[in-house]
C-alpha cells in the first residue's frame, strides 16, 4: 500500500505482510471472493493492466491469468517479496516499488488500472490528487475497476473514531500485539461518483454482501 500522507499505514501493511491474506480466509466471505474472481479476471481480459497498491499480489495472481501484462505497484518492500513468490506465469507480471501518489513517473503504455482495497485507504483530502496521479500514465477510454470493502456492522473491525475530513479510522491489533491507527472509509455510489466527476464516463457500481467493486473509462480533458 501507498500514501503520500501515510506513513502510519504504509508501516502497518509492511508489518502485517506475513499475515495479510489470512482475511481472505475468512468463511463467510468465500462467495463473495469467488463471485469477485469471476468478475475482475474477465474483466481485464487481454489487457495491459496498471495494479495500484498490489499488496501480497493476491489479486495480481488473478488478474495476470487472462491479461496481456500486468505492472504491479506497491510501496512496501515486505508486500513485494511476497507478491513476488506467487505462482505467476513468466513474463505476465512486473513488480516494482512506486507511490500511488506519484505514477507519472510510471512508463508505459496501459489500457487499465486495477486497485483492490485502496480506496478506503486514500482520505478523502486526498482523493483529486491520487485520481490525477492515477490517471497520467493512462489514456483516454482506458478501463479502471476498484473493488474494496463494505462496511458490516458485527463483522468488520469498527469505527474508532473520525477526523475533520470525515474519515474514518479503525484500530487494528497485529499477531505481534502491536495496535495501529488505520484510515478505513466505506463511500457511497454517490460518493465515488462525485469524486469521478468528469474524469470518468461509463461509470458502474455494484455491492456484494461483503464487498463493493466500481468501474469506469477514463475521459481526459480534451
Amino acid at each position: 500500500m501507498a500514501m503520500s500522507n501515510g506513513h502510519e499505514i504504509a508501516r502497518y501493511y509492511a508489518m502485517r505482510a506475513r499475515e495479510y491474506e489470512r482475511v481472505y480466509e475468512k468463511p463467510e466471505r468465500q462467495n463473495d471472493l469467488a463471485r469477485l474472481k469471476e468478475i475482475v479476471g474477465p474483466l481485464l481480459a487481454s489487457h495491459v493492466v496498471l495494479e495500484v497498491a498490489c499488496g501480497t499480489g493476491f489479486w495480481t495472481q488473478v488478474i495476470s491469468e487472462k491479461a496481456t501484462f500486468v505492472t504491479a505497484l506497491d510501496v512496501s518492500d515486505e508486500v513485494l517479496d511476497i507478491a513476488r513468490q506467487k505462482p505467476i506465469t513468466e513474463g505476465k507480471v512486473e513488480f516494482k516499488k512506486a507511490d500511488a501518489f506519484r505514477l507519472s513517473q510510471i512508463t508505459g503504455q496501459y489500457t487499465a488500472a486495477f486497485a483492490a482495497f485502496w480506496w478506503s485507504h486514500i482520505p478523502k483530502e486526498s482523493v483529486t490528487s491520487f485520481l490525477q496521479s492515477l490517471h497520467h500514465p493512462l489514456t483516454s477510454g482506458s478501463l479502471v475497476a476498484f473493488v474494496d470493502n463494505r462496511y458490516i456492522p458485527g463483522n468488520s473491525t469498527p469505527i474508532t473514531d473520525c477526523d475533520k475530513f470525515g474519515n474514518t479510522y479503525q484500530t487494528r491489533r497485529l499477531s505481534d500485539g502491536t495496535e495501529h491507527r488505520i484510515i478505513k472509509n466505506y463511500p457511497s455510489k454517490t460518493e465515488l461518483q462525485l469524486n469521478l466527476g468528469a474524469q470518468a464516463e461509463s461509470f458502474q457500481f455494484q455491492e456484494l454482501q461483503y464487498y463493493w467493486y466500481a468501474t469506469y473509462r477514463v475521459k481526459k480533458e480534451a
